[in-house]
């Protein structure tokens, strides 16, 4: 399975394409204050929208917002993502979201474990000698490790269901 991992932002939008929970490509997607809001939302969209069409994945899982900032940052933070679930949509691939309690429990098993963490985990499951840098690529690669680990269990789930029958 081949899952894109994205960590909305409006001025660094973290992704990263995993293909069975191997890193094949990670990058940063950035705009800057000088151009104006239209001008940074078109270049992130077409930018997802590009990343969508060079790799082709099954899954697009994207960070659930969960803010203690000021409000101008999530005001923009969330149009960035409106723009980055359109570009998902557009494209007709299925949006899987985790908030980021669920993104560390998958990977660390605590719900509350510091990036730190978070960051030597996500190099040791991908097998990387180094962090991912900068921090948004590497919080795009723990999504997508997150909906590996967890569509397993949501495929088991279904199975259950099934009586054990049928095919996924």
């Amino acid at each position: 399975m081949r899952v894109l991992g994205i960590d909305p932002g409006m001025a660094d939008t973290g992704w990263a394409v995993l293909d069975d929970s191997k890193l094949a490509a990670s990058g940063l997607v950035k705009t800057s204050p000088p151009h104006a809001l239209p001008e940074r939302l078109r270049r992130i969209h077409d930018s997802i929208s590009e990343l969508l069409s060079r790799f082709s994945p099954e899954a697009f899982a994207v960070e659930e917002m969960f803010f203690l900032q000021a409000a101008h940052s999530v005001r923009a933070t969330l149009q960035a993502r409106g723009v980055i679930l359109l570009a998902a949509a557009q494209a007709k691939v299925p949006v899987f979201e985790y908030n980021p309690r669920q993104v560390k429990s998958a990977l660390t098993g605590s719900g509350t474990a510091p990036k730190s963490q978070m960051q030597k985990m996500v190099a040791r499951t991908l097998g990387l000698e180094e962090e991912l840098r900068p921090d948004d690529v590497s919080d795009a690669a723990a999504i997508a490790l997150c909906h590996f680990r967890l569509s397993r269990f949501k495929s088991v789930r279904v199975l259950e269901k099934l009586g054990g029958r049928g095919r996924l």
